[in-house]
């Protein structure tokens, strides 16, 4: 499987490491209440079919990206730079 970076190109899946779903990047504002946090921790989707990763490059750029692929077929459809979104930078 091949992760289109978009610094580097097309990388062979063993540069990266996957961290989990996108919604790490939007993590609760210190103050908020446990449930906010328990929720963030906790409670994830399993999704069959369509989701958004966290990859982080570090055998290369060592840029983070969301990789939109697909968990049934593996198919990645594109990914992008996690720099400019909430409490990513």
């Amino acid at each position: 499987m091949h992760i289109p970076c978009p610094l580097c190109g097309p990388r062979d899946l063993r540069e990266f490491t996957y961290k989990g779903h996108d919604t790490y990047l939007y993590r609760p504002a210190p103050d908020a209440p446990p449930d906010a946090w328990n929720a963030y921790l906790h409670l994830r989707d399993n999704p069959a079919g369509a989701t958004r990763d966290l990859w982080y490059h570090g055998a290369g750029c060592g840029a983070w990206l969301i990789v939109d692929r697909d968990t049934v077929t593996h198919q990645i459809s594109g990914a992008a730079l996690t720099r400019g979104l909430r409490n990513a930078d």
